[in-house]
């Protein structure tokens, strides 16, 4: 395939091709924008409500601030997580599913771009549904931004590190099953472990390892600090370890593009 070759040593952005990818992965988000976003601001809503404003009202201020402002971040950041997941894993599942991703391996497409393509669109609905939850959080009095720059680095960075773990799901995935087990058995366990309704001290001193040897902690972490500059791990370290992920999943997803790994069956 000639296509493929040029995969191998792309010599300039094909912008053509990447805008097309990211048009058809937008208008196919759009056609069911309940699941995209109607139900996880749904979600969102109820969280707030209940562990924010409902059992909130009940509990002491956290780091100066009240308790739905606490949760306000993990809550954005729960579900930054699974959109981000969800978008990317049905991409690649549903191109390999019906076989358009064979038309996409015979055009003039860079694996980069391939890749690039699919991140732009998980970071939009990411994002999206972010900012729907931030108007949310405003009736309730819960959202605050401290830092822009770092609040816009969390976002898009989680959003691509979660892109890029849907895309390495979704090439594994030979079935429905498959693909939705991550978020049954790790991404809402880790999302509700990783300390998005209680903090550190919180917890006995022989549970801290729970939240220390969670990623999704320093994710919350992150965005929380960004939101209401409350900081339980130092910022640097979860940026870092953030950078780290993106790099290690950024590689072994182009790694496996190169190798053709569920592509070509």
């Amino acid at each position: 395939m000639s296509g493929a070759a040029e995969n191998l040593t792309p010599m300039g952005v094909n912008w053509i091709g990447l805008y097309t990818i990211v048009r058809r992965e937008v208008q196919r988000m759009m056609r069911v924008p309940i699941q995209a976003f109607i139900a996880p601001w749904i979600s969102a809503l109820l969280f707030i409500f209940i562990f924010g404003f409902v059992l909130g009202s009940t509990m002491r201020t956290i780091g100066g601030h009240r308790y739905i402002e606490f949760v306000m971040p993990g809550i954005l950041m729960m579900n930054i997580i699974n959109a981000a997941f969800l978008q990317s894993s049905s991409a690649i599942y549903f191109s390999r599913f019906i076989k358009f991703v064979e038309e996409m391996l015979v055009a003039p497409l860079s694996y980069l771009e391939m890749v690039v393509g699919s991140i732009a669109t998980v970071v939009l609905r990411a994002s999206i549904t972010g900012i729907g939850i931030l108007f949310i959080g405003m009736f309730f009095g819960a959202t605050t931004i401290e830092s822009w720059p770092l609040f816009i680095f969390w976002i898009v960075a989680v959003s691509t590190i979660f892109g890029l773990a849907g895309i390495l799901v979704g090439l594994w995935s030979k079935s429905f099953e498959q693909l939705n087990m991550p978020v049954v058995f790790f991404l809402t366990p880790l999302s509700m472990l990783g300390g998005s309704f209680f903090t550190l001290k919180m917890l006995p001193g022989w549970l801290h390892w729970m939240l220390w040897g969670n990623p999704f902690f320093y994710f919350i972490n992150g965005i929380r600090g960004a939101m209401i500059g409350v900081d339980e791990a130092p910022q640097g370290l979860s940026v870092a370890l953030t950078l780290l992920m993106i790099l290690v999943l950024g590689g072994t997803v182009w790694r496996l593009f190169s190798r053709g790994y569920g592509l070509r069956e």
